[in-house]
């Protein structure tokens, strides 16, 4: 349950930091590197399906 928590806790966290990156790539036109959105959303993805993978452990 613990690793569960932490794992929601930072796929939340870099989820808010998609957002704010698409923020900055939006608001500077393109022109800067859509690696500042694309990078957390990867780290999202990871800790949402480490996650489930968690869930799914713990209910066997």
């Amino acid at each position: 349950m613990k690793k569960e928590k932490i794992f929601n806790i930072a796929t939340f966290v870099f989820f808010i930091l998609t957002l704010i990156g698409a923020g900055y790539v939006f608001l500077n036109k393109g022109e800067v590197n859509a690696g500042y959105a694309v990078i957390p959303s990867v780290f999202c993805i990871i800790f949402a399906q480490c996650s489930i993978a968690e869930r799914k452990k713990n209910k066997k």
